[in-house]
């Protein structure tokens, strides 16, 4: 068993480090230009501060600050590290095409530029979402609250890792409808297992959302209800590609109809 699964492990070690490859070497050019990232990511925290201070009466206004000697240092890595994985993500996905393109057919082999583009544009949309929409409300609301008693003082390890979690998140969520297509491109769901799925997702979805964004009910809301949008425009993408079919249905009651009566006969 094992020599057979030998060579797949060999090939999806090849394809991983060449994936890890691909991200340190995003990650190197985006070091040289930390300084501007770092201004991108902390724009939304800056005008939430802003806010803050046109609000508050009291003489001292939030910063942002680090508690570690070399917490800038750290700070650049970790926004480095995130940005080199966003820029090698075509790669990323298409060394997972070719890891799984041997047990494709020739026809679905040919999808491999809609996967990776696709996915590298949802993921995209995803994190442009979170920027531009989730971030300035949570941010704003988490901040805001309570300022007028206390000061807020941000530790920016603490909100850099809080970021790209929720950049990661939405990103990886928005990728909902390109993974609906390929496995109903491949069999694998029709529409009616989305159907079917539906309550359940909700749940998760809630959950999921209530684990990657602020504890307050709109930041969670804001991410909830895209995807909840999202898993329904993917019932419409696979209707599109597998849909459910009734025939399958009638037959399978047949056969059982079919075993009862042979039942009954012996």
């Amino acid at each position: 068993m094992f020599s057979e699964l030998r060579p797949h492990l060999v090939e999806l070690r090849k394809r991983l480090g060449l994936s890890v490859l691909s991200i340190f070497i995003g990650f190197i050019i985006a070091f040289i230009f930390h300084e501007i990232l770092l201004e991108w990511i902390t724009a939304p925290l800056n005008e939430a501060l802003e806010q803050v201070a046109h609000l508050s009466q009291k003489a001292a206004d939030g910063m942002v600050t680090t508690h570690q000697v070399g917490g800038a240092f750290f700070v650049a890595l970790k926004v480095s590290f995130f940005a080199g994985l966003l820029a090698a993500l075509p790669f990323i996905l298409y060394q997972l095409w070719l890891f799984v393109a041997p047990g494709l057919y020739s026809n679905e082999k040919k999808m491999v530029i809609p996967f990776v583009a696709g996915g590298t544009i949802m993921f995209a949309v995803g994190v442009l979402f979170a920027y531009y929409v989730v971030t300035p409300f949570g941010f704003q609301f988490l901040i805001t609250f309570g300022s007028f008693l206390y000061t807020p003082l941000i530790n920016i390890e603490d909100y850099v890792g809080f970021f790209t979690k929720i950049m990661m998140g939405f990103g990886i969520a928005f990728e909902l409808p390109v993974f609906a297509y390929f496995l109903a491109l491949l069999g694998l769901v029709t529409d009616k297992t989305l159907k079917d799925f539906f309550k359940y997702a909700v749940l998760i979805i809630f959950v999921v959302a209530a684990l990657l964004t602020p504890p307050d009910v709109l930041t969670q809301l804001l991410m909830a209800a895209p995807l909840i949008l999202l898993y329904g425009a993917s019932i419409l993408i696979v209707r599109a590609v597998n849909p459910h079919k009734e025939e399958d249905d009638d037959e399978d009651e047949d056969e059982t109809v079919d075993e009862e009566e042979n039942k009954d006969s012996n």
